[in-house]
C-alpha cells in the first residue's frame, strides 16, 4: 500500500473538510447522460449537467462514433505531431475555423489543457496577464504555469480593467483573459468593452467560451456572435466540446501565427496523446447539428425565461444570468447541502457549489438547463424549490 510520511496531517485535513461541509464525493452514473439519469442506483430529473443542447446521447453522434471506430480503431495511439492526427481531426479543425470566422483552429484533448497551453506558449517572462477575478481555474492555473506576471481585476469591472492597463503601459506584451460566460455565476463578460480597451492599450485578448459556444448567437458561435464583434478584430477563443457539443475535447481559434506558435510551444498539445478519432467524428456530427438545429437554442432560451419568471414569483435569490447556468444563491454551505439533499429526496438533482469553488458565504445551487427539458420539468423544479422553502 502506497502512503506518505505526512498521511496523518492529510487525514486531519480531510476530516476538517467533512466537518465544515466542503467534502467532495464521487457519484456513479449508469446509462446515458441526459435530463434523466441514474446516479448510485437512483433515478433523478437532472439539472446539473452541461449538456445544454441535449446532444450528448444524440443518435447522429453515436452513429458517427461507431462508424469511425470501425475505420480508425479505439485509441489514437500517439500525439498529434506523431501519428495521432487523423483525417477526422484535420476535417474538424477546418470546419471549426470556418464556423468561428477565424484563420485557423487547433484541437486539444481538454479545455483545461488548452487554456494552460495557450497562456504558457504565448506569454513569457516580462509579459503581463490581466485576468478577471472569477475566471475558471484552468485560466488561473495557466497563469501559474507561465513565467509572465499576473494581475487580476474585479469581476466584469471595466474601470478596474482600464486601470490595470494604464498601470502597465510600459509593458509591451499584455494579454487580457476572461471567461465569456462565467461558469458559477452564468453572467457574460462585456466583450465589446474588453475588445475596445484592448485596442486602445495594444493588448491581446483570450476568451474562454466553454459555456457560450453552441448556446449563444443565432448560429451558436458563442460570445463573438452574441456581441456582434467585428470579424477583423476578434479575440483568441478557446471553446470546448464537452458542454453544448455533447462530446469531449477543446479547440483554440485564432490567426495562423498564433496557431502555429501553439503547435510549436504549447506543451499540453505537444506532449499529449491525441483524442481518439471516433470522438472527433462525433464532434463533426455535433457541429452540423449545432449549425442546423437553431430550435435547440430557441427552446433553451424559452426554458430559461420560464424558470427565471417562476423563480421571481417565488422570491428565490437567483443571480443575474440570461444563460443556461442559473445559480440560486443560498449563502451558508451546510444549508446549501441540506437543500440539495431535500431536492434529491424529491427526485431532482442539482449542483451544490461551495467554497473554494465560489467565495466564502456564497454557496449556491447551480441549476443548469438543457434543450431536452420540458416546460413541465421546469414546473416540477419550481414546485420542489417552493415546497422546501429554498429562499
Amino acid at each position: 500500500m502506497a502512503s506518505l510520511p505526512w498521511s496523518t496531517q492529510l487525514a486531519e485535513s480531510l476530516a476538517e473538510r467533512k466537518l465544515i461541509g466542503r467534502y467532495r464525493s464521487q457519484r456513479t452514473r449508469e446509462g446515458e447522460q441526459g435530463i434523466k439519469v441514474n446516479i448510485d442506483g437512483q433515478g433523478f430529473l437532472s439539472f446539473c449537467s452541461n449538456d445544454y443542447l441535449g446532444l450528448a446521447a444524440h443518435p447522429a453522434l453515436k452513429k458517427a462514433f461507431i462508424a469511425a471506430v470501425d475505420k480508425e480503431g479505439v485509441g489514437s495511439g500517439a500525439a498529434h505531431l506523431l501519428t495521432g492526427h487523423s483525417h477526422y481531426h484535420e476535417a474538424l479543425e477546418q470546419r471549426l475555423a470556418e464556423f468561428m470566422g477565424q484563420e485557423a483552429v487547433l484541437l486539444f484533448s481538454s479545455g483545461y489543457q488548452a487554456n494552460m497551453g495557450i497562456i504558457d506558449a504565448l506569454m513569457s517572462q516580462g509579459d503581463l496577464l490581466i485576468q478577471d477575478k472569477l475566471n475558471h481555474a484552468s485560466l488561473l492555473d495557466g497563469a501559474r504555469l507561465s513565467a509572465a506576471k499576473s494581475v487580476r481585476y474585479q469581476h466584469n469591472d471595466m474601470a478596474a480593467l482600464e486601470r490595470r492597463l494604464e498601470q502597465s503601459n510600459q509593458i509591451e506584451q499584455k494579454l487580457i483573459v476572461s471567461d465569456g460566460v462565467f461558469s458559477m455565476d452564468g453572467d457574460l463578460a462585456p466583450l465589446t468593452e474588453i475588445m475596445a480597451l484592448a485596442q486602445q492599450n495594444n493588448a491581446g485578448v483570450l476568451i474562454d467560451d466553454a459555456h457560450g459556444l453552441g448556446v449563444l448567437g443565432q448560429q451558436g458561435r458563442g460570445c463573438i456572435e452574441h456581441w456582434q464583434l467585428d470579424q477583423q478584430a476578434l479575440p483568441i477563443v478557446m471553446g470546448t466540446f464537452g458542454k453544448a457539443f455533447g462530446t469531449a475535447g477543446a479547440f483554440v481559434a485564432a490567426d495562423k501565427v498564433v496557431i502555429e506558435t501553439l503547435i510549436q510551444q504549447a506543451r499540453p498539445y505537444v506532449y499529449t496523446t491525441a483524442q481518439p478519432a471516433a470522438i472527433t467524428a462525433a464532434t463533426l456530427a455535433s457541429l452540423t447539428l449545432v449549425q442546423e438545429e437553431s430550435w435547440r437554442r430557441e427552446k433553451l432560451q424559452a426554458l430559461i425565461s420560464q424558470f427565471r419568471a417562476g423563480a421571481k414569483d417565488l422570491g428565490l435569490n437567483l443571480l443575474d444570468s440570461s444563460t443556461a447556468i442559473q445559480p440560486l444563491l443560498i449563502g451558508d454551505d451546510k444549508r446549501a447541502i441540506k437543500i440539495g439533499k431535500a431536492l434529491e429526496e424529491k427526485g431532482i438533482l442539482v449542483g451544490v457549489i461551495r467554497p473554494p469553488t465560489v467565495a466564502e458565504g456564497s454557496a449556491r445551487l447551480r441549476i443548469t438547463l438543457s434543450a431536452n427539458h420540458t416546460e413541465q420539468h421546469i414546473i416540477q423544479l419550481l414546485n420542489a424549490l417552493e415546497s422546501i422553502n429554498a429562499h
